[in-house]
């Protein structure tokens, strides 16, 4: 375990990129393998999650590489063409890699075996494992559908009709990856839109996808199966999920003014933008402008007086992994804010919501905690501070471990986490970019 000190820091200030968004560089990835030709890849997130993807595609034939440029290349293999891998498929901490890349087995007619860390390896499985045996594959899973587990994608994948029960990008993403190689038509309804990015990147690489608007706020995706996906470039956006800790740092931290570049602004990821708006953060969008399909933005982020409000539970999905860092921004602000809608946080790499809570209260704020709700009580802003002086656990969990080093920008005596060392899961150098801007860590 490698334990970091976060510091009382003075204004943070200047002009950086953070880097590229996890969930669209795992796909680029996949779908590059799945494609004939060459793909290029620009601003690819290095961090662990995705190299874990990039080495599964290449135990499964795909030729994956980096150029001297940063720049990756993909040579496909087609649709139906990826081999069975001779060694376990390792996922590290990566619940994305490991549901998406089990949809791409379930339609391929191979056998493979998923490994992953203590965390991963405590996730549920069984949201995935339900409409993928519908597909066609057979799971041989541990106890409870977790990993490690060993799936055979079946010869002749069922194109099949799936509801979800509830909102998961993932899930859908793994349905959807499945049907690539069945005959006919596979349909996701989802009960709330969640993050789009598989449809815009299938449809990128020349797949034919439909998305319906249905009643009560679902939504309908259609894909035309075993279609021939071509190589194309790809330019990855910052990742917002990373952005969000600078957004807050800045946010907080009296004097403050510092300008994110080539942010990807997708509406259905974008929720932590305008619950920071709610909270009376000065955030501006500069040069918004579409990239493959992705909406891009520069986004600039002075500090503020925060006041607490509440954030509903309808926008949950398009900030999920921004919520620990929405509690920290919480924390600092007047008065209550009451987070509604969160039981998910429960199934990510932690079970967030109590860990953030445990915590919050080790660091002197208050708050209460409800099962699929948190309030927490705001000290204030700069007139008043945050104590802080605990050692947070990180459970693992880059997001947590991130979230209370924010706060100890900002608190009274400085807030260290035990293992800072999952951090590189999403956001390599983080601790150099911070300070960077002004931040200090020991």
């Amino acid at each position: 375990m490698s334990s970091l000190t976060s510091h009382r820091s003075a204004s943070l200030s200047g002009s950086v990129r953070v880097p590229g968004d996890k969930s669209i560089s795992h796909r680029a990835l996949m779908l590059g393998a799945l494609a004939l030709g060459r793909t290029r890849i620009t601003g690819l997130l290095e961090g662990e999650d995705v190299l874990c993807t990039a080495a599964a595609m290449r135990a499964m034939g795909a030729q994956v590489e980096r150029l001297e440029n940063g720049d990756w290349v993909v040579d496909g293999m087609g649709v139906g063409g990826l081999l069975q891998p001779r060694h376990n498929l390792e996922m590290g901490n990566s619940g994305t890699a490991a549901r998406l890349l089990m949809g791409l087995v379930a339609g391929q007619g191979i056998r493979a075996t998923f490994t992953g860390d203590a965390s991963l390896s405590s996730r549920p499985m069984m949201r995935v494992i339900t409409p993928l045996t519908q597909v066609g594959a057979v799971f041989e899973a541990s106890e409870g559908g977790r990993l490690p587990l060993t799936m055979t994608g079946a010869l002749d994948p069922m194109a099949i009709t799936y509801e979800l029960p509830v909102a998961s990008a993932q899930v859908k993403s793994a349905v959807m990856l499945a049907g690539l190689n069945a005959a006919g038509e596979t349909v996701v309804i989802e009960p709330k839109p969640t993050r789009d990015h598989s449809e815009k990147m299938l449809t990128h690489f020349g797949a034919d996808v439909r998305v319906e608007d249905l009643e009560g706020g679902a939504r309908s995706i259609t894909l035309k199966g075993q279609p021939e996906l071509k190589g194309r470039d790809v330019i990855v956006p910052s990742d917002i999920s990373s952005a969000a800790f600078l957004l807050v740092a800045a946010a907080i931290i009296e004097g403050s003014e510092v300008t994110l570049s080539n942010v990807g602004l997708n509406p259905l990821r974008a929720g932590v933008i305008e619950t920071l708006k709610d909270l009376g953060a000065d955030i501006e969008i500069l040069d918004q402008r579409t990239e493959a399909g992705e909406a891009v933005g520069d986004v600039r982020v002075r500090s503020s007086k925060l006041t607490g409000c509440t954030v509903p539970a309808t926008r949950a999905p398009a900030q999920i992994d921004e919520y620990p860092v929405l509690f920290v921004a919480a924390a600092c602000a007047q008065g209550t804010t009451r987070f509604e809608g969160l039981a998910e946080l429960r199934v990510k790499e932690s079970d967030r919501l109590s860990v953030m809570a445990e915590g919050l209260k080790a660091c002197g704020v208050e708050l209460e905690e409800g099962e699929d709700w948190l309030e927490v009580h705001g000290v204030g802003g700069t007139a008043k501070r945050v104590p802080g002086g605990a050692q947070a656990a990180s459970s693992l969990d880059h997001r947590i471990a991130m979230s209370f080093l924010v706060l100890g920008m900002v608190s009274q005596q400085p807030v260290s986490v035990d293992d800072a060392s999952p951090i590189d899961t999403s956001f390599p150098d983080f601790r150099g970019l911070m300070e960077s801007l002004g931040a200090k860590f020991s």
